[in-house]
Formats: C-alpha cells, structure tokens, sequence
C-alpha cells in the first residue's frame, strides 16, 4: 500500500470549518454493499470529490484526506474497493488487501465509484454539481480510468500507472485515452522507481494525441507516496501538489 496505517495527509487542518463526517454503505449497481466515508463541508452545490484509495481500500488516511476537501468546501466520499471479497466492516491492521485486490475488477471500481457519484448528487438540490475523483496508486490509475465516464467533469490522479495493464486483465489508461471524456490531472514522483519518468512522458503524449486536455506534474526527486505528512523533506512538493489539486477542481468545476 501507499502510506503507512498511521500516516495522515499533509494538509493542515482548516479549524472552524463546518464539516461533518460519517460512515456509510453504499450499493453498486449489481447490488453489492461496500464501506464509504461521507464528508460534508457544507456549500451548497459546490463540486462534490470521490476519493480512491491505494490498493489496502478505505483507511484512516483517506478518511482524513475527504475531511480536508470538506474542510476546503467540497463534499467527499472515500470509498473501498472490496464490498464483494471482504464485507463492509472496518478491519484490522492484519487484513490481507493484496488477496481482494487480485479479485476486484477494473469495471467493479467504475461501478462502486458511479454509486459514490449518484450519492454525492443526491445531496445536491439541482442534482447536476460538478464531480472529481482524486486517486493514489491503484486509485489514481482508477482516477484516470474513470474519465471513460461521461460523469465526471476531471480525472486526478496521484502516481497512478498509467501504462500498466490492470490485473483482471483491462488495458491500462494509456490504451484507453481516446475514451477519455474528462480533463486529466497527474501529479508524479521523478524518482518513483515504480513508474519512471520515461512512462509518464508516454501517457503525455498519448492524451495531446487524443486531445484530452491534461496536466501531468513531475515533482523531480520525488519518490512514490510522496503526499504523506511523514515526508518532511517533500514538505513543499506535497504543498504544490495540493494546491494544484484544488486549482484543477475549481478551473473544471
């Protein structure tokens, strides 16, 4: 997984805020329940955000990083991935994620974050609020496949692969970029070893080929997982990271 179980978002806290917080089931189209977490911030029809987490599924960290968006404004569904694996009970730090991602399917995801989507628009009076989704890892690269959807008005995605195919097998985003309906945002580790540079430079240019607008951030040095408060040292790159997070929700919104 991305962060450590007792890593937090390197976003202060926006104290005074009017936020509220809940855990929540939600149901996807083919009728399975799976584990989200609803932040509210309290602006009528402003953009509403899912938020997909690495591949461990919802935790504490992502639970904090939708109390950020609500904090900025934004309402915010943190959802997980493995309803139909692993039930929607909260789980220990023991739980075994990797053998439920070998199970979840790339059109499941899409499915779990349209219901986060009809969710975030219920609370919405005019029922047609801007939505984003922000992913990490696994989620970033589900970010980005998202856009496929004509639901969202943007696609964030941080340190998602974007060339990879996808375990159960669907072509990764870069095959898929001619379906992409939605600005694209990626905000990238220069010294991911994981993903290398080289990579990303592909997936630019296979989204200008298709001309899907994008923005894709090279943060030089940076490793993968560098938005997590413990990374002192990438204290500034977190910063612009989430700076540009918000600047891409409010030009698309």
């Amino acid at each position: 997984m991305c962060f450590d179980l007792d890593s937090s978002p390197p976003v202060n806290k926006i104290y005074g805020a009017s936020v509220s917080h809940q855990d929540t089931v939600l149901t996807s189209a083919d009728g399975t329940e799976f584990a989200a977490f609803i932040a509210e911030g309290g602006k009528e029809n402003s953009p509403g955000i899912v938020v997909l987490p690495d591949v461990r599924g919802l935790y504490k960290f992502y639970e904090e990083l939708a109390l950020r968006f609500a904090e900025s404004g934004y309402d915010a569904i943190a959802i997980d991935y493995f309803g139909r694996t692993a039930g929607v009970a909260k789980r220990d730090d023991d739980f075994d994620f990797m053998e439920h991602v070998a199970q979840t399917k790339v059109s499941q995801v899409i499915e779990d974050t349209n219901a986060a989507i009809d969710k975030l628009q219920e609370s919405s009076s005019n029922k047609s609020r801007s939505i984003f989704t922000v992913g990490f890892c696994y989620g970033g690269s589900s970010s980005w496949m998202q856009s496929t959807q004509s639901s969202i008005n943007g696609a964030i995605g941080f340190y998602g692969n974007p060339t990879r195919d996808s375990r159960d097998g669907t072509p990764g985003p870069i095959q898929r970029v001619n379906e992409f309906q939605s600005p694209i945002l990626g905000l990238m580790g220069g010294d991911d070893a994981g993903i290398p540079v080289e990579e990303v430079e592909k997936f630019r240019s296979a989204l200008n080929n298709a001309n899907v607008q994008n923005e894709l951030i090279i943060y030089n040095n940076a490793p993968h997982s560098f938005f997590d408060r413990k990374y002192e040292e990438f204290k500034s790159e977190s910063a612009d990271a989430w700076d540009q997070v918000l600047t891409f929700i409010n030009q698309h919104a």
